[in-house]
């Protein structure tokens, strides 16, 4: 997923209008697609005419170019700084997956945004950052749980590329049922998770 690069849209909005503004687009990109999201939808979500959406973005490429870029520009600050700590494969997972629930909690329909489009929109040349962020993202875990095998810390039997997507898909579904605010904080729905997946779930005898 990063180092997005962020793209330069109508600059006379207040920062506090536009990210409202791009808030809403998200959730209604997430609930509709973005190919049947419409201007006028998001700007009769936002309570205004389509016409004064421009004034703010000059497009909705505009708006979901930044949504994307913003999400993955703040989720590669977290984990550049967990990839450069210095931890031990067992903590570096766990830190990883902990920061993706932060994520999600920060912004949720910008994931579900990336799990249902970024494949698409990785072929056109303004979301190139979006294949070249998958790469990295895939280099990170495969890297960490590669090293967690040849340091005897996970089992030497896994297939690391299927333990990779299990861990992945497992944490980032959790996008289309997680709100914030809930009975648990990101934290602790990591906690279970990772519980789960690098202990089981069975009692031990």
């Amino acid at each position: 997923m990063p180092a997005a690069k962020k793209k330069t849209t109508t600059a006379n909005a207040s920062p506090e209008r536009r990210r409202e503004l791009l808030n809403i687009a998200a959730e209604v990109f997430a609930a509709h697609g973005y190919n049947a999201t419409t201007v006028r939808r998001i700007a009769d979500e936002a309570g205004m005419l389509a016409g004064s959406l421009y004034y703010h973005f000059d497009s909705k490429e505009s708006m979901l170019d930044e949504i994307l870029s913003s999400f993955l520009t703040e989720l590669w600050d977290g984990y550049d700084a967990v990839l450069a700590a210095g931890l031990g494969p067992r903590q570096a997972i766990e830190a990883l997956v902990t920061e993706s629930f932060r994520e999600i909690d920060r912004h949720r329909a910008a994931v579900a945004i990336y799990q249902k489009e970024a494949k698409h929109l990785a072929a056109q040349p303004r979301f190139d950052y979006l294949a070249d962020s998958q790469e990295k993202f895939e280099k990170a875990w495969l890297g960490t749980l590669e090293r967690g095998v040849a340091d005897g810390i996970f089992r030497a039997d896994l297939d690391i590329r299927l333990t990779y997507r299990f861990v992945r898909d497992t944490v980032w579904v959790a996008a289309s049922w997680y709100r914030p605010g809930g009975q648990h904080s990101p934290e602790e729905i990591a906690r279970q998770y990772l519980s789960m997946v690098l202990d089981g779930i069975a009692v031990r005898a």
